[in-house]
């Protein structure tokens, strides 16, 4: 439980119990908790829509995706949105692999940062509009499920490749986090997407597709950027997240499209 609490105040702005002394065992040890972290999220995020859309009746539907990816970014406090940014900086300067590294640690954000940033910001928002617009229930279905499947994406990421750097915040996860890391992670997401399937069988297929996309782009993203920097940083495990909850969304939203209704 204090694992999963150091994740949960870590990655959000939720703060069950302030937690000031962490260990560094303690700390990577949480990675493992991640999708639970990404429930408590799509909790959050789904109960509030459901009940914005409910009053509103689906009249609204831009505003609604709109204050969705405000709520994310909210209680999340941006810092996934701020991993995007670094890394995209990064990766794309077209300089040498220390450069990379020391233009990822400025804080500052570069055009590569912003442009990522609003890019991905369309599309999630975007997606998510057509959603509200097409089902409602499969909105908030997927809201829910979004920061589960985009943070097992982390925990894969996180598993799987080294870490960039010396030191730095994610090097605790790096060091403590192995394939049965992963594994636990996956468990624990199945079991926390399983309501999903109950409400509305077709969504079975969906999640499958869904975490199988994820994956695959965790995988490959995860092997550029090492082929780049030797490893990941704590700013490609947030960007990791972000941009397969976006991948996740878009599938949701085909689906739907073609496939459920």
């Amino acid at each position: 439980m204090n694992e999963f609490l150091i994740g949960l105040q870590f990655l959000t702005r939720i703060s069950i119990v302030k937690q000031t002394i962490w260990t560094e065992e303690s700390f990577g040890k949480s990675v493992k908790y991640f999708p639970l972290v990404g429930a408590v999220l799509g909790m959050c995020y789904a109960v509030p829509l459901f009940l914005f859309i409910y009053f509103t009746d689906v009249q609204i539907p831009i505003f609604t995706a709109a204050l969705a990816f405000f709520l994310t970014v909210i209680l999340t406090g941006g810092i996934h949105c701020d991993g995007l940014m670094d890394t995209a900086d990064g990766l794309f300067s077209g300089r040498e692999r220390d450069k990379m590294l020391e233009i990822m640690k400025d804080s500052r954000a570069g055009a590569f940062g912003v442009v990522s940033l609003v890019t991905v910001a369309t599309l999630e928002i975007s997606a998510m509009a057509e959603l509200v617009k097409s089902s409602p229930v499969i909105f908030c279905m997927a809201i829910y499920a979004v920061p589960i499947i985009g943070r097992l994406a982390m925990v894969l990421a996180i598993s799987i490749f080294p870490y960039a750097r010396p030191e730095g915040i994610g090097k605790a996860f790096s060091k403590y986090a192995t394939p049965k890391t992963f594994l636990i992670a996956l468990i624990i997401a199945l079991l926390l997407l399983l309501p999903l399937y109950i409400i509305v069988n077709e969504t079975a297929v969906v999640i499958a597709i869904s975490l199988l996309a994820a994956m695959i782009f965790a995988l490959y993203f995860g092997r550029y950027a090492t082929k780049k920097l030797g490893g990941l940083t704590g700013d490609i495990y947030g960007a990791v997240e972000m941009l397969a909850e976006v991948l996740v969304m878009i599938v949701f939203l085909f689906a739907e499209i073609f496939w459920i209704n």
